[in-house]
C-alpha cells in the first residue's frame, strides 16, 4: 500500500525567485469524504486520478494511489464532481535535499499560499527556507478537498 508522508506550511514571504518550475493545476473531487477522497486533476498537459485515505493522528501520513489518465477523461469526470473547483499554480522549490511544492491559489481561495514537503518518515529533518511560515499539517481546513467546500476567502 502506497503511503504519502508530507508536512504542510503557510508561506509568509517571497518564494517565487527560488522556483525552478511552475505548473497550473485544476482539480475537482468526485468524493471528498476524508476516508476516501477521490480527485481528478489536470496538471499542465497531463491528467490524473488520485485516491487518498484518511490521515493518521498527526495528519502527516495517509494512503495515496494515483494514475495518469487522458486529459479528456479528466474533463469528462470534472462534469460529475462535487461543486467547487480548485485552481492553483504549483511552484517547485529545492531546499537542501528536499523539494517544496508551493501552491498559490486562485478564485475563491485567492490569497492562500501553502507549501508542502514530502518526506520518507515523519521524523525526517529538512531545511526550512525563510519564506516558510506556520505549520498547518493535519489542519483539515487546508486540505484541498475542504478548500473546495469552505474557500479561504470565506473564513
Amino acid at each position: 500500500m502506497a503511503k504519502e508522508i508530507e508536512r504542510k506550511f503557510l508561506v509568509k514571504g517571497d518564494f517565487k525567485p527560488f522556483a525552478t518550475k511552475q505548473t497550473r493545476i485544476t482539480q475537482g473531487y468526485i468524493s471528498s469524504i476524508p476516508e476516501r477522497t477521490v480527485r481528478v486533476r489536470v496538471k499542465g498537459d497531463k491528467g490524473f486520478i488520485t485516491i487518498k485515505g484518511i490521515g493518521n493522528a498527526s495528519g502527516a501520513t495517509r494512503y495515496e494511489w494515483e494514475k495518469e489518465i487522458p486529459v479528456s477523461e479528466v474533463n469528462d469526470l470534472l462534469a460529475i464532481c462535487e461543486p467547487g473547483v480548485i485552481d492553483k499554480t504549483r511552484y517547485l522549490i529545492k531546499a537542501g535535499e528536499h523539494t517544496f511544492e508551493v501552491d498559490e491559489f486562485y478564485g475563491e481561495n485567492q490569497g492562500l499560499i501553502v507549501a508542502e514537503i514530502e518526506l520518507k518518515s515523519e521524523e525526517d529533518a529538512f531545511e526550512k527556507p525563510e519564506w516558510l511560515g506556520e505549520e498547518v499539517t493535519g489542519d483539515v481546513k487546508y486540505y484541498n478537498s475542504m478548500l473546495m467546500k469552505n474557500p479561504y476567502t470565506k473564513w
